[in-house]
């Protein structure tokens, strides 16, 4: 049996929110001292790459560097993907949530199998049992050696194409923040790319799909958390949503458009022994528009031990984290174990 999604039952007329939605008084989004929408660091990434020119590379990377040390997020813009691609990115994914619901069910997951690719819904991971307003869809976007084209959607009949070129146009970006990361830090350049598996460093596409929601106040997208991966590179639609705790406080992530909202991860504050921030952030909710974002989670393989780069470690910088697989970290994480 089919689980109830998130998307019909927006469309089923309700006027309220069943009850495993309603988040428990202190955790709603309205409450504590939730802010107006922000400016978080807008960082024009144009000269981040080739021969220095007054000084702009070197302030590209040091404006980077002190975003992923200080707020954890950042935005990027004149970062080399067009604007026609990303509209693209989100014309397919927009079809595939407007197909028939017997359509999409094709697609269906089933993680409590162990089966995470294709289209789901959020399951219950915390102690008050309250589900996520969300919908999605979710596959491996790269390397092409991990595919699984029968995983991802066949309608519309473009959405393979347009995700592979966005894929490569993606992990030149990545190439290219992680490359400035690891300058920052003051190692060499390659670090970070080669500490995270270099040309085995995977991406996983996200497709999140928040229906209107006649309770906004009442209940959350994604609740709190930091994302396990390396970098979250993250394309939203204009409806806000996107929120980050800064400073005691919940704030808006303001949209800008055909910019590219880069989340640090779990990984790199591991690799960067604490200097980068991994930002805690979530979703909130509208009353009458749909949001949809399409993150890509930048990880290490499974197998892939990380821990602290050892150049950033001495007496006076002892490892502040413990070295571990990517895999056992994901389960630690996932079952709430002591990292």
């Amino acid at each position: 049996m089919a689980a109830v999604r998130v998307q019909s039952l927006a469309g089923s007329g309700i006027a309220s929110i069943p009850a495993e939605f309603i988040r428990p008084l202190h955790k709603r989004p309205g409450a504590n001292t939730d802010g107006p929408s922000v400016q978080v660091p807008l960082i024009d990434i144009a000269n981040i790459s080739g021969p220095a020119h007054q000084g702009l590379r070197e302030k590209t990377i040091a404006d980077i560097g002190s975003a992923a040390s200080e707020w954890g997020l950042f935005q990027v813009v004149n970062h080399g993907i067009s604007e026609e691609l990303i509209q693209r990115l989100e014309g397919v994914g927009k079809e595939f949530f407007d197909l028939p619901q017997e359509e999409k069910e094709k697609y269906s997951n089933n993680v409590a199998a162990g089966i995470l690719e294709g289209y789901g819904t959020k399951l219950a991971h915390n102690i008050d049992g309250k589900l996520e307003w969300i919908d999605y869809f979710f596959h491996i976007l790269w390397p092409p050696s991990k595919r699984d084209f029968e995983t991802w959607p066949h309608h519309p009949p473009s959405y393979i194409e347009v995700n592979d070129e966005y894929a490569k146009a993606l992990l030149e970006v990545v190439n290219k923040l992680l490359s400035a990361l690891s300058v920052y830090l003051g190692v060499e350049e390659n670090t970070m790319k080669e500490e995270l598996g270099g040309e085995d460093l995977e991406m996983e596409m996200k497709i999140n799909y928040y229906p209107p929601c006649p309770q906004p106040e009442l209940a959350l997208g994604v609740e709190p958390h930091t994302d396990m991966s390396s970098l979250t590179l993250l394309v939203p639609n204009e409806v806000p949503g996107l929120q980050v705790y800064k400073d005691g406080h919940w704030v808006g992530v303001e949209y800008v458009p055909n910019a590219i909202i880069v989340h640090i991860g779990d990984q790199l504050e591991v690799l960067s022994n604490g200097k980068y921030k991994s930002v805690l952030h979530r979703s909130v909710v509208s009353k009458d528009k749909v949001r949809m974002s399409w993150p890509v989670f930048c990880s290490p393989p499974a197998n892939k031990v990380i821990g602290p780069i050892k150049e950033l470690i001495d007496e006076k910088n002892p490892p502040l984290y413990n070295a571990k697989t990517f895999a056992e970290f994901k389960h630690r994480k996932i079952n709430k174990l002591k990292q």
